[in-house]
């Protein structure tokens, strides 16, 4: 058991490699600064991280379960070097059985993958916030039903690990319409649909769930999210937690409102 239970978190990902690129105009500065210090913010450093990409779905819920898990170029026409990048965390297939466990306990479909690696939206964001790659990562998927209060129940049945040294991660934007970054049009509709989002999140427990299994209803939530699956890892951040969450970063990203929150 650890002494202090670790939090949870929803985090944007960014675009790409991005954080690894050029960045003359600073786009990704703001968010890359961000994700560097995380790890101050935490109660004590995180034995192992187990981290909900929206980069993966399954038939179920799945989990990386290779002692050195390889990556995943899942981006296209980036610059060559950033097909080379490293992150060799290691695998906790320990992790992975004990995640797995717990939802099938909770009644939810789960399985193991020994032979996936980590996507961009894994070790993108981890490369920036644990560049030494010396904790333990296991990559959770999504739901292919994209179902807000499935994943809403899954972080529940996941909580017990925050106990465990585990830091719990949703990783995904908050805003995720492709079409909509960069027209200056969008920055007010993504707002109304942000301001909502922190609403929402802080408010008690009870309230935040029965909000966002409803998300869809929100102010220019479709026009956020044409498909939801960038969104879906917050429901999994959210579950795991009986506190209201605190919203830790907002700011302009690409012309949009991009939010992460955190969850004690």
């Amino acid at each position: 058991m650890a002494e202090t239970r670790q939090p949870t978190l929803f985090i944007p990902h960014g675009g790409g490699p991005c954080f690894f690129m050029d960045d003359p105009q600073g786009l990704w500065t703001e968010l890359e600064g961000f994700l560097q210090l995380l790890p101050n913010s935490m109660p004590e450093p995180p034995k192992e991280i187990l981290l909900v990409s929206g980069h993966w779905e399954t038939d179920g819920f799945a989990f990386t379960a290779s002692a050195q898990p390889p990556l995943i170029y899942d981006y296209n026409g980036f610059p060559p070097h950033t097909y080379a990048l490293r992150y060799d965390a290691p695998g906790a297939p320990a992790l992975a059985a004990r995640a797995s466990a717990l939802l099938k306990e909770a009644g939810l479909k789960a399985t193991l993958d020994p032979a996936r690696g980590l996507d961009h939206g894994v070790f993108i964001p981890l490369k920036v916030a644990w560049p030494d790659a010396d904790v333990p990562v296991v990559e959770m998927s999504v739901d292919q039903s994209l179902n807000p209060a499935l994943h809403l129940a899954a972080g529940r049945a996941l909580m017990p690990l925050r106990d465990e040294g585990v830091l719990i991660i949703g990783s995904g934007m908050s805003f995720h319409n492709m079409r909509a970054y960069r027209d200056p049009a969008a920055m007010g509709p993504s707002a109304q649909f942000d301001d909502w989002l922190d609403e929402v999140v802080t408010a008690p427990p009870p309230a935040r769930d029965s909000a966002l299994a409803e998300w869809d209803s929100a102010p220019m939530a479709r026009f956020s999210h044409p498909r939801e699956e960038h969104l879906i890892p917050l429901m999994v951040a959210a579950g795991a937690s009986e506190e209201p969450g605190d919203r830790i970063f907002n700011g302009g990203v690409l012309g949009t409102m991009i939010s992460g929150f955190r969850f004690d």
